[in-house]
């Protein structure tokens, strides 16, 4: 959805862009199947960015530099009446190591507080934190720049998450393994880092050692915004400020956003989950797991849908191997449900055809309680259940809805001939009923 004429402002707003799996794997040049294993190809066959000149870098083709006031600059959106605030969430934030100048890419919701000053959330863990923690303990600032309006190979290459992507890595290289060109970089203007030359905008600054701010500080809401699992997300205390040095942008520029609860953010985080699904499990058992799709119901985060296919009686428990071999590499993975070749993953009801038919509860499903998960899930809670002994601490659950190697053949699927349609039909209403697709 593209807004047009937003009051007060010069700028478009688009929102919903990769809401579509068909749509991003159309932008990816891919299939909805193909996606995550693309995505592999891009990760095995990286291509460095390169820097390009200011004058050919299409997002500074306006500047304007401190002081200023962002909140007049740019129509950061609102989400909810009980929102801290508005919000950049399609803002890539890059920045580099301040020992090793290492860099790094990643998504995080930025709070407008003022005239030039935004509150940055970061996951514990998250890479930029690394940096962040590494430059305050020097007393100094962090370099940013945060990049909105890009290349969807950009948004879901910077989706990747450690071990496929450890420290240091380089996401923005996978982008460039997916278009087979470089990213191209262009130096800020006000500070000391560097910005996606073919944004849309980029808003230049320093996150600041030692300051910190109250997320909903003007707004006392309570509250942050929507965020993936649906709900509002608490807001935070303490959160690291961002000093906005400068923005830059393109001639009449649209600025990208997220609604947090929906399709785009399942896709953005989903998609390259399922790559690397994909390939820590193929490194250990080869031929056996044939597509992941992390669920719509999970944000692409919570559940994953992994089909495998077993080869022999040999393989009755690889597939509940393969599960926690997911789960071992992401601690935001909740649920798995485990199904075979024959069951179309993207199709829910197929998916829960397979729990009905092919599952039972008392033998077909492992617990694995007591496991740190995503901060976001507000049932990981003791006051929910008693076994949940702290804070952010879940039980994770295997749905092994595959049938037992030995009885395959009594779940053969009902087998039906394919039958030409024309044959009783005239053309003209074979496209009709086709939704008018000839």
């Amino acid at each position: 959805m593209l807004f047009e004429r937003v009051r007060g402002f010069d700028m478009r707003v688009l929102t919903g862009m990769l809401a579509s799996r068909e749509r991003t794997a159309i932008l990816l040049d891919s299939s909805v199947e193909r996606l995550p294993f693309d995505l592999l190809r891009a990760l095995e066959h990286t291509v460095a960015p390169v820097t390009v000149q200011a004058g050919q870098a299409p997002c500074q083709q306006c500047v304007h530099r401190a002081p200023f006031d962002i909140r007049k600059l740019i129509p950061a959106p609102t989400n909810t009446r009980q929102d801290a605030g508005p919000y950049f969430n399609m803002g890539l934030i890059r920045a580099e190591d301040p020992e090793t100048g290492e860099a790094d890419v990643t998504i995080h919701r930025l709070c407008v507080q003022g005239p030039d000053r935004l509150s940055v959330f970061f996951v514990p863990g998250r890479h930029i934190d690394q940096f962040r923690i590494k430059a305050e303990q020097a007393g100094k600032p962090l370099p940013v720049s945060i990049n909105m309006g890009l290349d969807p190979a950009i948004y879901l290459s910077a989706c990747f998450e450690p071990p496929t992507t450890p420290l240091g890595f380089d996401e923005l290289t996978i982008a460039g393994g997916l278009r087979k060109r470089p990213v191209e970089l262009v130096d800020c203007v006000s500070v000391h880092a560097k910005a996606i030359a073919r944004a849309e905008i980029v808003i230049e600054g320093e996150i600041l050692p030692g300051e910190r701010i109250r997320e909903d500080i003007n707004t006392g809401t309570g509250y942050a915004m929507p965020e993936f699992p649906g709900y509002l997300g608490t807001a935070q205390a303490e959160l690291p400020v961002i000093r906005v040095t400068a923005v830059t942008h393109r001639l009449d520029p649209i600025l990208q956003t997220i609604i947090g609860p929906g399709e785009e953010h399942v896709n953005l985080a989903g998609i390259p989950t399922e790559a690397s699904i994909l390939r820590l499990v193929e490194n250990s058992m080869p031929g056996r797991l044939l597509n992941v799709y992390a669920h719509s119901a999970g944000g692409g985060k919570y559940l994953a849908i992994m089909q495998f296919h077993k080869r022999s009686e040999a393989d009755e428990g690889r597939q509940r191997q393969a599960a926690l071999t997911a789960f071992a590499a992401f601690s935001e993975l909740k649920h798995v449900i485990l199904v075979d070749e024959d069951v179309n993953i993207f199709d829910s009801n197929d998916v829960l055809w397979a729990m009905t038919t092919r599952y039972q509860g008392d033998a077909s499903t492992v617990f694995i309680p007591g496991v740190r998960c995503h901060p976001l899930d507000p049932s990981q809670s003791p006051d929910f259940s008693a076994s949940i002994a702290a804070e952010g601490v879940s039980c994770k659950t295997i749905f092994d809805c595959t049938v037992p190697y030995r009885m395959r053949d009594r779940f053969q699927r009902a087998k039906f001939e394919e039958v030409d349609i024309s044959r009783f039909i005239p053309g003209d209403r074979v496209s009709r009923s086709a939704g008018g697709l000839s």
